[in-house]
């Protein structure tokens, strides 16, 4: 498939543009710094544009299959995260113009604001208070893509993040915030990058969680 990914040059990204290469796909990386991506292929092509315009973005969607975005923004105690709306904004406006209607994206457990109350003490109290604003413009986020309707979007979200190369452990998943156990209570706390990179790319080839927003974890 021909594949643009955003957010290329974090740490998920480059995971995925190197797991998405190795399965032979046509890889266009959209980036801000073409110098932080280190990765040399005859099937990947490194642009540079601004996800906060649609016209800079319109020209590298066309001729894509999907569209594959690992952005990220850091939280912030003193103003409101706002990149993960106004980029999804952008990105949906060209992808109406250059004519590509399907998109994976990953967000988080948690976006929710009352879904983190069966969490552990550390996570509920200190954790979730401290990435708030980020999970907050996440779920603005997947709010502003549940009202599309022209739209064929998958919303991916990992626990928190290890930095680990992908594993071959099996998923579980659940359409929700978190991966509940047998007693609603949430299944462990972390993921490989590398397999979150892994489950957006099996989804390629899969209509199991089309407009829907899936929460997912390994074994």
């Amino acid at each position: 498939m021909k594949i643009a990914v955003l957010g290329a040059t974090g740490q998920t990204g480059q995971y995925l543009v190197n797991q998405a290469l190795q399965q032979g796909h046509t890889v266009t990386a959209i980036v801000r710094n073409p110098g932080k991506l280190s990765v040399h292929h005859d099937n990947l092509k490194v642009v540079e544009a601004d996800i906060f315009s649609a016209d800079s973005l319109t020209a590298h969607f066309r001729g894509q299959d999907v569209i594959l975005s690992c952005l990220g923004f850091p939280a912030s105690f003193f103003s409101p995260v706002t990149g993960y709306s106004l980029s999804m904004n952008s990105v949906v406006s060209a992808m109406r113009v250059a004519q590509v209607n399907r998109i994976i994206t990953m967000t988080s457990w948690y976006t929710e604001p009352n879904s983190g109350v069966q969490s552990s003490y550390l996570i509920r109290f200190l954790l979730l208070p401290m990435i708030r604003s980020v999970l907050t413009n996440m779920h603005e986020m997947e709010q502003f893509l549940h009202k599309t309707e022209d739209i064929t979007w998958t919303v991916v979200r990992p626990p928190g993040l290890k930095n680990l190369s992908a594993s071959a452990q099996e998923f579980l998943t659940h359409e929700g915030y978190f991966v509940p156990n047998s007693s609603g209570n949430p299944v462990g706390s972390a993921v490989g990058r590398g397999d979150v990179a892994r489950f957006m790319l099996s989804l390629l080839n899969s209509n199991a969680w089309v407009k829907k927003g899936v929460a997912i974890i390994t074994k």
